[in-house]
């Protein structure tokens, strides 16, 4: 079971993506980053993160040590936003904590040319993205650090932040384990990702023990109410029989069919130049603070 700790520092919140998870110190004397159970996201964003994560360290993938973080709000009254404590404050209980990797670096395009990744080890990646249907993992959001980034340790390839996978949990009459997703614009399909390889491996490996040993770790508060189920364990059981029967029907939705890297480059510019249409034309000659020159600005990324 995950171990259980109580946040008694809070440090700082991390606005980078729409749940406004927060760094904080435990008594255990670890660092986390700590996602609320009210956030817009919900319960079903931390059951993915725990099912998700806890099966990529079952199949020897990179991903940091998820823990069960007693949170108190008290701990973060100094915090100067409104809105953010309103969170803390529909969040007092149990909360998702994961290890916090002081200095890690987000995997960008641009760090992706000094990293390279061997075929298998995006094939592994992909083939696990695609069993539990996360598709945001993307070119643009890439959900992976290179980790460590100093010292004489050589860096890795860590996995984060699942909490929109496992997109089935959202309509189980409509769930088809054989269903095909796609990972064209993966975050690794520039890497030639060898998804057959990834399977052979991998596959096997997901047993139904494997799976009922993971959802264990769900905490029952986080499955109690679904619709459709009378008991936390019967929805713990149909996760289970998911992914167990989209794991032995692999030959239906293996990823396969990768994008050169001329044509991401092409789709690139045709996305850009969608965003670009219908922009003033004042926009369109604001100039770059960031070293390129306007008409090749995305500005969705700005303007949201």
């Amino acid at each position: 079971m995950l171990t259980e700790v109580t946040a008694t520092r809070y440090l700082a919140p991390l606005r980078a993506g729409g749940s406004v998870p927060a760094v904080v110190e435990a008594d255990d004397l670890g660092t986390y980053v700590v996602k609320f159970t009210g956030s817009a996201q919900g319960r079903k964003a931390l059951v993915a993160e725990v099912i998700v994560g806890e099966l990529a360290r079952a199949l020897g993938l990179r991903f940091p040590e998820l823990v069960l973080v007693h949170f108190d709000p008290a701990i973060a009254e100094h915090e100067p936003h409104q809105e953010v404590r309103d969170l803390h404050a529909a969040s007092a209980g149990i909360n998702l904590g994961m290890d916090f990797l002081p200095g890690a670096e987000d995997f960008t395009p641009e760090v992706a040319e000094a990293f390279p990744v061997e075929p298998l080890d995006a094939g592994r990646i992909v083939w696990l993205d695609a069993l539990t249907v996360n598709v945001d993992r993307t070119v643009h959001s890439s959900n992976l650090m290179v980790w460590p980034t100093f010292g004489t340790v050589p860096p890795r390839l860590w996995l984060i932040d699942h909490g929109a996978a496992l997109v089935f949990h959202h309509r189980w009459d409509g769930a088809d384990p054989e269903k095909r997703y796609d990972f064209r614009h993966h975050a690794l399909g520039r890497c030639a990702p060898d998804t057959r390889a990834a399977d052979a491996e991998l596959a096997p490996r997901v047993t139904e023990e494997l799976l009922r040993r993971i959802v264990a770790e769900v905490p029952d508060a986080w499955l109690t109410g679904e619709a459709g189920f009378a008991t936390p364990d019967a929805v713990r059981e149909a996760y289970v029989r998911y992914l167990h029967a989209r794991v032995r029907a692999s030959a239906a939705w293996l990823p396969t069919d990768f994008p050169a890297p001329e044509e991401l480059a092409a789709d690139e510019a045709r996305r850009a130049a969608r965003t670009r249409q219908g922009r003033p034309d004042w926009l369109k000659r604001v100039p770059d603070l960031h070293g390129k020159p306007a008409a090749e600005q995305d500005w969705s990324v700005h303007l949201g």
